[in-house]
């Protein structure tokens, strides 16, 4: 039997509708999450230049931002190294990951690189790391007192690893359990094998604890 052209015609233009329109909805997914990764008003309570300056970034520092979910402070990162620096914007979620890649096209497509981690390994390169930064993600870490303790080999000599999370003053945070009491996280990277360097109190939701690795 001979199908009509225009039949074959018709079912090609719906299927390239049906593609069009998944990967319309898939990008959409994306920025969604995105959104609900970054929040509402999140400059205003994170203080996203103020971090940034905390961290006393130089051009040329290689930076690795675990968790970097839609790459709020992948790019601020960026900039503060930047003409010469790197950012690895490390997660585990294929879409963010995606997502930051094609924005750093555009950017800062020479210095931000998006990597997609495993759960218990960030896989960053073997020439390692200045700075460690993760902001609102350590309490999706499991097994963090070894999972940090295994990131020891990543940082350089004299690097360090800046952590901010919610804490108990984040109520709404604290309702659905994602955070993290500082108490324990100094505990937990002591266990690890860091020393505590310096605890940043501007922050009206969250800790900020900046360590290094204990010299044995």
């Amino acid at each position: 039997m001979t199908v009509p052209a225009s039949s074959t015609v018709a079912k090609t233009w719906r299927s390239l509708n049906l593609i069009l329109f998944a990967a319309l909805l898939i990008a959409g997914c994306a920025r969604l999450k995105q959104c609900a990764y970054e929040g509402f008003n999140r400059d205003r309570w994170q203080q996203p230049d103020k971090v940034i300056s905390a961290l006393h970034l130089q051009p040329g520092n290689i930076v690795a931002d675990l968790g970097s979910g839609g790459g709020y402070f992948t790019f601020k990162l960026a900039q503060a190294v930047a003409p010469t620096g790197k950012v690895y914007a490390v997660d585990i979620d294929r879409e963010m990951v995606a997502l930051i890649g094609e924005r750093a096209k555009t950017e800062a497509p020479s210095i931000v690189e998006a990597i997609l981690a495993k759960p218990d390994d960030p896989a960053l390169p073997a020439t390692g790391v200045d700075v460690i930064f993760t902001a609102n993600t350590y309490h999706h870490i499991d097994n963090r007192v070894t999972y940090f303790a295994n990131l020891r080999r990543y940082l350089r000599p004299g690097g360090k690893v800046a952590i901010i999370d919610f804490d108990r003053r984040a109520w709404l945070e604290g309702l659905m359990r994602h955070y993290t009491p500082a108490e324990f996280i100094q505990r937990e990277m002591e266990q690890a094998g860091y020393v505590l360097q310096q605890d940043l109190d501007f922050l009206d939701r969250q800790s900020f604890l900046i360590f290094t690795v204990k010299v044995r």
